[in-house]
């Protein structure tokens, strides 16, 4: 059967007309010699009616079918004006059973009941509930209007290596074994925080990138161990440029995908003022909590100490500018050099962060003689970066938005999970498909490593 229709397109302008319909039994109600059922697809549902029609009685919920017949006005006080289809309904001629269903593992309207666990186990059935689509939906709009917003504005969408070296300054890394060089390793990037200079010393000027990131770290509800971020670098910049920019991004972005015009510019506060006045650098600004407050928080410290192993640490990461007044306290009174990062917040909660660079080779082995890393470790690290800097590398900073935080506010979702198609437990398993999992010991050989037991592990 050729689909003519979508299950959310037919109203009254189709009374009398022929129409096919492709989805999947939503409902269905027995009413003896007349039996209806909810035909569903991604765009909508459309109400069908068999009359003593065999077939008809031997359909479930969740069968994937096809049917044909004539759009018909409902009977009055039988409309649906909730949903577009909600005035007509098909009157079946033909049905065609495609494929079976089990009965499914929870009804798709009634979740209340249902845990996270079942959820995620059974996604691909969890991902036909209508808030799910329009959830995703909505991540494709939004990230369609980035891209198309930063082309407008010049900026060149560049991939950066998943398989790179691993520099645990921050979270710890996931690291995948190489079987061609043993005993070596690659690691899933954290960010593309590297690369992305090494692309403005490279002379693309605006750089972007919707990138896979991976931490393996504790998970909450606003983590998981890969997220998606929006990577944007710039040259020849300051705070100002950056704060505009993703202003107008931010701008472009609610307006088109949720018809909310924000008040630009946002509003700034020193992370200093932030902590006096509310005690936490990530303050909520809302006056009325459905709206939208943006909030630049800047100037945060360059360092924080570290009292578990009694040295000074990054407040952001070791590639963070001081501000140019500041410079000369960095061996002298750490604690009170100021950096020139930034957070972007909404509602309380932190959905970028970006910071001017340091682009001089120099500086950059000072900050990390500061932090307790000599030459050697650095040149081990992060020697590419500094080579880098000795061909002529440009001012620049950036910016990186948390895209999943991001739209789980937009969507006002509790979790980041409601807003990506197939993530993690908070235990940083999938239960689909019970990863991760143990692999064959040929598998390991080939890597040269072997899988401790977990005796073995808790001895040490």
């Amino acid at each position: 059967m050729k689909r003519t229709h979508t299950c959310g397109e037919l109203t009254e302008r189709n009374i009398g007309e022929k129409a096919a319909l492709l989805g999947w039994v939503h409902k269905r109600r027995d009413h003896g010699k007349i039996i209806f059922i909810d035909i569903r697809d991604r765009y909508g549902i459309t109400q069908v009616v068999f009359f003593k029609n065999k077939k008809a009685e031997e359909l479930r919920s969740e069968y994937v079918i096809g049917v044909s017949g004539a759009v018909q006005q409902r009977p009055k006080g039988t409309e649906n004006t909730k949903i577009i289809t909600g005035q007509i309904e098909l009157a079946a001629e033909e049905i065609e059973i495609i494929n079976t269903s089990l009965t499914p593992p929870f009804e798709l309207d009634e979740m209340s009941e249902v845990s996270e666990e079942v959820r995620l186990k059974y996604r691909y059935v969890d991902l036909r509930r209508p808030a799910m689509q329009k959830n995703l939906f909505l991540r494709h709009r939004v990230c369609k209007l980035i891209r198309d917003f930063l082309d407008k504005e010049d900026f060149i969408e560049v991939e950066t290596p998943v398989l790179t070296k691993s520099t645990p300054e921050g979270a710890r890394d996931f690291l995948v074994p190489s079987r061609v060089n043993w005993g070596k390793f690659f690691a899933l990037p954290q960010s593309p925080q590297l690369f992305k200079q090494l692309l403005m010393v490279s002379g693309f000027e605006k750089y972007f990138q919707i990138a896979k990131c991976f931490r393996d770290e504790d998970l909450r509800s606003d983590r998981q161990p890969e997220f998606t971020q929006l990577d944007m670098e710039m040259s020849f910049i300051d705070e100002g440029a950056i704060f505009s920019i993703t202003e107008k991004l931010m701008y472009h972005v609610f307006d088109k995908a949720l018809g909310q015009k924000l008040k630009i510019p946002f509003p700034r506060m020193s992370h200093k003022e932030a902590m006096e006045k509310y005690k936490t650098d990530k303050p909520d600004l809302r006056k009325d909590k459905k709206g939208f407050e943006f909030l630049w928080v800047t100037s945060f410290p360059l360092f924080k100490y570290d009292g578990e192993n009694k040295r000074w640490d990054m407040e952001h990461h070791p590639f963070t500018s001081p501000v140019q007044e500041d410079m000369d306290l960095i061996e002298s009174a750490p604690d009170k050099v100021r950096s020139r990062a930034y957070d972007l917040v909404i509602n309380g909660a932190e959905i970028a962060s970006g910071s001017i660079r340091i682009h001089k080779k120099e500086l950059q082995e000072r900050i990390f003689k500061r932090i307790g890393m000599d030459i050697t470790h650095a040149r081990e690290r992060f020697g590419f970066l500094l080579d880098a800097f000795n061909y002529g590398a440009p001012p620049h900073g950036g910016i990186a938005f948390g895209l999943d935080r991001l739209l789980s506010l937009m969507c006002g979702a509790e979790s980041i999970r409601e807003v990506i198609a197939f993530p993690k437990t908070q235990k940083a398993a999938c239960p689909m498909t019970e990863s991760p999992s143990s692999v064959d010991d040929r598998q390991l050989r080939e890597l040269g490593i072997r899988a401790l037991t977990k005796k073995v592990k808790e001895r040490g």
